[in-house]
């Protein structure tokens, strides 16, 4: 008897050692990867707060929705996204804490507004990863952000750039008669403003076209009856392209340029779709980009690869990476342009290559004023107008 318990009991401790050896700590052959990848997948949700907008504004809100949405679909991870009640610090707060409290790791945050309230939050939420899109260093430091925590990262744009392309190229295509209508004079806009005025200007010396420009800022990011009266005085007088650069300001420009058969320049996105379906085919000269979208991808997918530690606790400047105009977070839109024989999509690639090489500078200055930044062009500098 006590030899078959012996024989038992020896079996026994036979396959548990097998089992044991099968079912340890060393990860499958092979699948390494693909459970990492699922671990990680399963251990994030991703939550979008629009600013003051909505979803639709087809401008920040809407390019940073489809961009979190996109990733999260193609990627099975959990995604909703929160409209504050009002345009408030403390209404954006509460939805920051809304998502977090339906369980909810990592929050995406378009636009300066949500300086405040990424200070209020960032440092009571360690384990939540804040992506924060254009809120720059000096809004946080304002705001009482004293340090960028390691759970924080913010993407801000080289917006003088691409407002120099922008510049750049309306002179070229043979506009001659320019607006520059910004929202509020914060930096973002700005400098915006500074680059469109030195692309226009280095196109004039290339050229020898006489260029003016009015240059104005609304003082708000929207449009209405006041704005479009002198938007409509200014294409009266004889301006053929106003860059409407600041939210829902483009509407202003839009509905003026519409009464003449006028044009404007997009920002922030590529606004050919909204502004020409709306107020006229061809309205649209062309857009100076952010790449708000690949930015949110390169940020999920860091997350999803359990990388965000190479980001968290920056605040980033993006412009080129390279000189090809597509790989860029700064950029014109090339399947919209309105490129013609006098500046080519050939002529954009090689203006990027310029910028990219250092062969061509752009001033990120914006201490300057608007009108000494005319060198070869004359710029009528208006301030706000209301």
């Amino acid at each position: 008897m006590k030899k078959i318990l012996a024989l038992i009991l020896a079996l026994v401790m036979a396959v548990a050692f097998v089992a044991c050896a099968k079912g340890g700590n060393e990860p499958a052959e092979s699948t390494s990867g693909e459970s990492e990848s699922a671990n990680a997948a399963a251990t994030y949700s991703v939550a979008m707060i629009t600013d003051y907008g909505d979803i639709t504004d087809q401008s920040f809100n809407q390019t940073t929705y489809e961009a979190c949405k996109e990733f999260c679909d193609a990627n099975s991870v959990d995604f909703k996204y929160y409209k504050p009640a009002s345009d408030s610090d403390e209404d954006r707060v509460a939805m920051i804490e809304s998502a977090i409290d339906e369980g909810f790791n990592v929050v995406v945050m378009p636009g300066y507004a949500f300086a405040k309230a990424i200070a209020s939050t960032v440092n009571n939420y360690s384990d939540v990863k804040f992506i924060a899109l254009d809120v720059s260093e000096y809004d946080l430091t304002e705001a009482g952000l004293t340090e960028i925590p390691a759970n924080l990262y913010s993407a801000v744009y080289k917006e003088e750039l691409c407002g120099y392309m922008a510049g750049y190229a309306a002179v070229k295509l043979g506009y001659s008669k320019l607006g520059f209508l910004g929202g509020m004079a914060v930096p973002a806009v700005i400098r915006y403003g500074f680059g469109f005025l030195q692309g226009a200007d280095a196109a004039a010396a290339e050229t020898g076209a006489q260029v003016s420009v009015n240059y104005a800022y609304g003082n708000q990011f929207y449009g209405d009856p006041d704005i479009t009266a002198a938007m409509d005085t200014w294409y009266k007088d004889g301006t053929e392209v106003v860059f409407a650069c600041g939210g829902g300001i483009f509407t202003s420009a839009a509905e003026a340029a519409a009464k003449v058969n006028g044009k404007v320049i997009g920002v922030d996105v590529d606004q050919a779709g909204i502004i020409d379906g709306t107020y006229g085919e061809g309205m649209t000269v062309t857009s100076a980009m952010k790449g708000l979208a690949p930015t949110v991808k390169t940020l999920l997918t860091a997350v999803s690869e359990d990388k965000f530690a190479d980001y968290g606790g920056k605040v980033e400047a993006l412009g080129l990476v390279s000189g090809n105009p597509e790989e860029n977070y700064v950029q014109l839109p090339s399947a919209t342009t309105q490129f013609n024989d006098t500046f080519t999509a050939d002529d954009y690639k090689a203006l990027v290559a310029d910028m990219y090489s250092g062969k061509i500078t752009v001033s990120d200055d914006i201490t300057a004023s608007a009108a000494d930044l005319g060198k070869t062009i004359t710029v009528n500098d208006l301030g706000n107008i209301k």
